[in-house]
Formats: C-alpha cells, sequence, structure tokens
C-alpha cells in the first residue's frame, strides 16, 4: 500500500473513533525515518489505547501490521511503526509536553480533507 494511502486508512480510523486534533506531518524531505507522521490525541489513556486497538484492528484486516508498538502499557503516548506512517497517539497533557507539531514544524503540515472521504 502506497504511504499515502496507508496514512489516510490511519486517519479515517482515528476521525470514526473519535480521535482529537489530529495532524498529518509529511516528513519525506525532512528524514528517512517515514514518509508521514500522524498525531492524534485521546480524551483519556483508556481513549488512547482504544484508539491504537483500533488503528492496528482495522489495517490487520486489509493485511497490514505494524513492525512496532511502543508505549502501550503506559497509554500516554503510544507509538505505532507502520514503516512509511508512524503513528503517535497521546493524551493532551502527554502531547502538549513533548509538541511533535513543534519539533517537526519544517515538514509539511497537510490539510486533514486531503485524508478524510469528502462530507466528513
Amino acid at each position: 500500500m502506497e504511504s499515502k494511502q496507508l496514512a489516510k486508512s490511519i486517519v479515517v480510523s482515528l476521525d470514526k473513533h473519535k480521535g482529537e486534533d489530529i495532524r498529518i506531518i509529511g516528513i519525506r524531505e525532512l528524514s528517512v525515518i517515514a514518509d508521514y507522521f500522524v498525531v492524534a490525541s485521546g480524551t483519556s489513556s483508556t481513549h488512547v489505547k482504544s484508539l491504537a486497538d483500533y488503528v492496528e484492528f482495522e489495517l490487520k484486516e486489509q493485511g497490514i501490521t505494524p513492525t512496532r508498538t511502543e508505549g502501550y502499557a503506559s497509554s500516554s503516548w503510544i507509538l505505532m511503526d507502520y514503516g512509511d506512517v508512524v503513528v503517535h497517539l497521546f493524551t493532551g497533557q502527554t502531547r502538549d509536553f513533548y509538541d511533535l507539531e513543534r519539533l517537526w514544524k519544517d515538514g509539511e503540515q497537510l490539510s486533514l480533507s486531503e485524508f478524510l472521504p469528502a462530507g466528513e
């Protein structure tokens, strides 16, 4: 699956399951680690875990599994590595503390509308 389509599948899952403040950062031109970061918040540590579970389940149905998942036990920041797309799921306070959007401000800040079906 192309990296943009993979990011789209992730964004659709997060949006459907009430992920908050979903951001897509294109980092292809800045780093070899991935093409996209998808960053989202959950309302609680339970919600963050649920978002991770939903993304993993829905992508697994498409035959896609993460190469690595980190932080699931603490659930204040869960990182899911899908190769070309890295997903960062945070509680609000943890997201504010690490401020990935500032750290990757030179990345391409992509519009959510590019990744969600029309009318969402």
